[in-house]
C-alpha cells in the first residue's frame, strides 16, 4: 500500500509530494503509474514530451516496467525527447555508462524516433561535449515556460544527484546549465547537468530506495540547509517536486 502526503521539508526549505512504497519494486511501479498519467496531461497542452533520465538500480526497474504491456502500450513514445541528467565519462560501450543502461533497458525496446534522443557524448573532450549538450538544451528550452517536463533523479548514499557531490565546485554553478570535471574519488571526469536548469523544469521527480540512503534521506529532507554537504538539497523546481521514496529508505 502506498499514498501521497504533501510535505514541508525543513532541510530543503520547499514543500514537496511524498509517495511512501513497500518496497523498490512497488515504488517503480508507483512512478509508472504516475507518469503514464502526467504523461498524457502534459500532452494535452503541447505536443512533445522532454525527460531527462537517470542512471541507477531505481531507475533501470522503472525502464523494464514501461517497456512492458499496458505501459509501453498507452505512453506516447512518438513525441518523447529524451536527455540524460548526467554521464560518467566512458564509452557508450561501457556498462558504465548511463545512456548505455537506458538503450539496454528502455530505448531500444521503445519507437522513440533517434533524433530525439540526446546523449552525453564521451567521444571527445569533457568540456567540449558540455559545451555542445547546453547548445541543444538552449535550442529545446529557450522562451519556453520552462526546461523539462520531467526530470527524474536518484540520490547516492552522500546525498548527492545528478553528478552534484558533495564539496566540488560544481555545486556552486549559479548559471550555466550544464558542467564537466574531474571526480578525484572515482579517477573519472563526470558530465552533468546543473541545478540552475533542473530547478526551472516543470517537475522533478526523485526515485530513493534502500536502507543504504536513510541518513542521507533525513538530512536532505529535515536536516539543516547545508548543500556543499548534501547536494540534493539544491534541487528545488519552481515546478512540482516529487520523491517517491520506499520504506526502506524511511528507515525508522
Amino acid at each position: 500500500m502506498s499514498w501521497w502526503q504533501k510535505m514541508d521539508f525543513r532541510g530543503a526549505n520547499m514543500s514537496a509530494n511524498l509517495k511512501i512504497a513497500a518496497d523498490a519494486t512497488q515504488l517503480a511501479r508507483d512512478v509508472a503509474d504516475w507518469l503514464v498519467s502526467y504523461e498524457q496531461e502534459v500532452l494535452k497542452q503541447q505536443d512533445r514530451f522532454c525527460i531527462a533520465l537517470s542512471g541507477g538500480s531505481t531507475p533501470k526497474a522503472l525502464h523494464q516496467l514501461l517497456t512492458q504491456p499496458p505501459y509501453r502500450d498507452v505512453l506516447s513514445w512518438e513525441k518523447w525527447h529524451v536527455f540524460w541528467g548526467d554521464e560518467r565519462y566512458v564509452p557508450l560501450a561501457d556498462e558504465r555508462n548511463n545512456a548505455r543502461m537506458a538503450f539496454d533497458t528502455l530505448l531500444d525496446h521503445v519507437p522513440i524516433p533517434p533524433d530525439q534522443i540526446h546523449v552525453m557524448q564521451t567521444d571527445s573532450l569533457p568540456r567540449k561535449s558540455m559545451e555542445a549538450y547546453a547548445q541543444t538544451l538552449h535550442q529545446y528550452f529557450d522562451g519556453q515556460s520552462h526546461t523539462f517536463d520531467l526530470v527524474l533523479l536518484g540520490m547516492g548514499d552522500d546525498g548527492h544527484t545528478l553528478s552534484l557531490f558533495p564539496g566540488t565546485a560544481v555545486v556552486q554553478e549559479k548559471i550555466p546549465w550544464t558542467s564537466s570535471f574531474f571526480l578525484e574519488q572515482q579517477d573519472m571526469y563526470r558530465l552533468t547537468l546543473t541545478a540552475p536548469v533542473v530547478n526551472q523544469a516543470a517537475a522533478v521527480a526523485f526515485l530513493i530506495a534502500g536502507e543504504k540512503k536513510v541518513a542521507a534521506l533525513r538530512e536532505v529532507l529535515q536536516g539543516a540547509y547545508n548543500p556543499d554537504v548534501f547536494p540534493s538539497q539544491l534541487i528545488k523546481p519552481t515546478g512540482e517536486l516529487y520523491w517517491f521514496v520506499d520504506e526502506a529508505a524511511l528507515g525508522r
